[in-house]
């Protein structure tokens, strides 16, 4: 996995320029509650966060670029909110913090504003975050380190392909939870929970028959 980009064409220098990027990415989450991806534009962005359209040039080269640092706040706090998680649960193993990471994801999707619309950017682009690998991939990556460094797993080629299939799996049917209820429906996200809950379990099991 490469090195994540930032899509800044520069990075403020200074406290004052650092609140205003916030700013705009604030104002871009809010208009992609309101209207989606289709209604964001760099105007609008501009305006909601009242500052001056050169101001958003002067960071971002366009939309996609505004949504594309939406997304890797998103997966940051994402990041710190499992790692606080996993520092402070006790688990039996690795594939029990499952049920910790969907409640994550799902309180995010019900109380983040713009995460609901763009998530890690699917919305925007399937490579947003990464040119080089999809946005799942990226996610599936961060967790990997994750679990590795908390619980002191091998870092193995298997434990990545089972955490790259866990999260296509559980993107696909929360985002079926989500068309069924604003909020998710509980129903569904207790089902992708089992789904994969089960599946990384089976994964340990057989790991540790061939060990």
């Amino acid at each position: 996995m490469t090195e994540i980009r930032t899509p800044l064409r520069r990075r403020p220098a200074q406290r004052r320029s650092a609140e205003r990027v916030q700013r705009m990415l604030d104002a871009c989450a809010e208009i992609l509650d309101e209207d989606g991806y289709d209604g964001l534009t760099t105007t609008r962005i501009a305006q909601r966060a009242e500052v001056a359209i050169g101001s958003v040039y002067q960071f971002f080269p366009d939309k996609r670029a505004v949504a594309q640092a939406l997304a890797l706040r998103n997966l940051e706090e994402f990041g710190d909110r499992i790692s606080a998680r996993l520092t402070a649960g006790r688990f039996g193993d690795w594939s029990d913090t499952v049920g910790a990471i969907i409640e994550i994801f799902v309180e995010m999707h019900r109380t983040v504003p713009g995460f609901r619309v763009l998530r890690f950017g699917d919305v925007a682009d399937v490579n947003l975050l990464d040119s080089d690998a999809d946005n799942n991939a990226v996610v599936a990556d961060r967790l990997r380190r994750m679990i590795v460094d908390t619980f002191d797993v091998q870092d193995t080629p298997g434990l990545a392909t089972a955490l790259a299939i866990s999260v296509e799996a559980g993107d696909a049917v929360l985002k079926m939870a989500f068309r069924r209820s604003p909020d998710g429906d509980p129903e569904i996200v207790a089902e992708a929970e089992r789904l994969i809950h089960g599946y990384l379990a089976a994964h340990i099991h057989a790991h540790v028959q061939e060990s």
